[in-house]
């Protein structure tokens, strides 16, 4: 890859400066694509987006930008978007920094924010070459996440069209879902969840083979269908619904014929048991029957020791003396039939003893 070292006066970056949905981000007369296909949405928090014109206030370095020279001449923004949007949306007077809009200032104020240079290095190279030096001079601090990285080698319509339902502030899917999903829809958080659900944990083999469609109507179909389905199978909401891998869930249990009546009374006995330690789990444990899913709370290490004390070391079941690290402590009656975790419900078996009980 050609690099070459530029400095671009901030009044040549903000002419022809557009931000819309529909054009994307440009600027620089209109031949800088500052938004490309590969690069994540606006990021910056409120902090971050003015300590960036503070810099130019005070007439301190930002770090270097990349720009990616195409062959028409025209530009794409390789690293520096969060920069380049920051300043451009100041002087279009969409913010204020420490209450002074871009207009807000003197004659002179704004012209040394017009002539602050940028110091930008033009890059030429191809795609493969243009995303690994993406990658490699990421924003420090604003690391790609791995949807983001994805999305810079499955472009075209059908991304697009998935980005408008899953990847806007207030987009549809936070519209119908945000109950559910954890993370943000600007850092594809929501977009990964629904292809991880719909693929099966195949992201990559489902991008690669949608990559050319049309549009994602499919995925936004399927992701309306687990929102719909986990509303009607659970009536009650609980902040332990979000994070929780719904797709997996829907998929295997979209056909059965659920009582939502019978599962929030199991859900809310779970809820208020106390040897229940992961309450999230609750909602798999009712549609699987895994305990795996509650951690369920173990006996305490004084509890374990008052019980060996009283066998005196002896297994209870191959009646065998052992020291307490080769023992474990074991629910009398299990838990799913009532037993509770207390010493009252508390033997002591051997590791082997208790795997064979356990395998039953």
């Amino acid at each position: 890859m050609n690099i070459e070292l530029e400095k671009i006066p901030v009044s040549e970056l903000f002419a022809g400066y557009r931000n819309s949905d529909e054009e994307g981000v440009v600027a620089y007369g209109g031949s800088l694509n500052i938004r490309p296909k590969y690069q994540r949405e606006f990021v910056y928090k409120d902090e971050q987006r003015n300590a960036v014109i503070d810099t130019v206030f005070k007439g301190y370095p930002l770090n270097v930008m990349y720009w990616v020279k195409n062959r028409d001449g025209t530009f794409e923004v390789l690293d520096g978007q969060q920069r380049s949007i920051s300043i451009c949306e100041y002087l279009s007077d969409n913010f204020s920094v420490n209450n002074l809009k871009y207009n807000n200032l003197t004659v002179d104020r704004q012209k040394q924010i017009l002539n602050y240079e940028l110091m930008v290095y033009f890059c030429e190279g191809t795609d493969s070459e243009k995303l690994e030096w993406f990658e490699i001079v990421n924003i420090a601090g604003a690391v790609l996440t791995k949807q983001e990285l994805r999305n810079a080698v499955y472009t075209g319509a059908w991304l697009s069209d998935a980005k408008k339902q899953f990847s806007k502030t207030n987009c549809p899917a936070y519209l119908i879902g945000n109950k559910y999903l954890a993370g943000t829809a600007i850092r594809q958080d929501y977009l990964e969840a629904a292809l991880d659900w719909i693929s099966a944990g195949e992201i990559k083999k489902y991008m690669s083979d949608h990559q050319h469609d049309h549009n994602a109507n499919k995925l936004w179909a399927y992701f309306q269908n687990v929102i719909t389905w986990i509303n009607s199978a659970f009536s009650n909401y609980r902040k332990e619904m979000k994070g929780i891998h719904w797709g997996g869930l829907y998929n295997r249990f979209k056909n059965e014929n659920l009582d939502p009546v019978a599962l929030e009374k199991e859900i809310a006995n779970l809820m208020q048991d106390d040897d229940v330690t992961n309450k999230k789990g609750i909602y798999s444990y009712v549609l699987e029957k895994d305990e795996k899913h509650l951690n369920i709370r173990p006996f305490s290490d004084n509890m374990k020791r008052e019980i060996y004390e009283k066998q005196k070391g002896i297994c209870k079941r191959c009646e065998k003396h052992f020291p307490i690290e080769e023992m474990e402590g074991d629910h009398i009656d299990p838990w799913h039939s009532g037993g509770k975790t207390n010493a009252s419900n508390c033997q002591m078996l051997c590791k082997q003893c208790n795997r064979r009980k356990s395998g039953k």
